[in-house]
């Protein structure tokens, strides 16, 4: 498991492709919602109900028009503290 040290309001960057899984109202099922290197922020951090040692992380990631997403559910696997190279 993979911990990374956040804050709300802190920058995350995607480290792979993060699509809607379908769980996202008014956002067409499989869109691409942010690709490798995407900033986003940190908006809060829970947990899986039935395992309470995966840690989710709700972001909003920067669309290439400047303006703030929709808030996607991401597993810390999926996210990075640093900009990729």
């Amino acid at each position: 498991m993979i911990e990374l040290d956040l804050k709300n309001g802190d920058a995350v960057f995607a480290k792979v492709e993060i699509r809607n899984d379908g769980s996202i109202p008014h956002v067409e099922k499989d869109a691409l919602l942010a690709e490798p290197g995407m900033m986003g922020m940190l908006i809060n951090t829970g947990h899986l109900e039935e395992a309470t040692d995966q840690k989710l992380l709700l972001i909003s990631f920067v669309g290439k028009d400047g303006e703030m997403g929709p808030l996607v559910t991401c597993f810390a696997e999926e996210i990075s503290t640093e900009p990729l190279k």
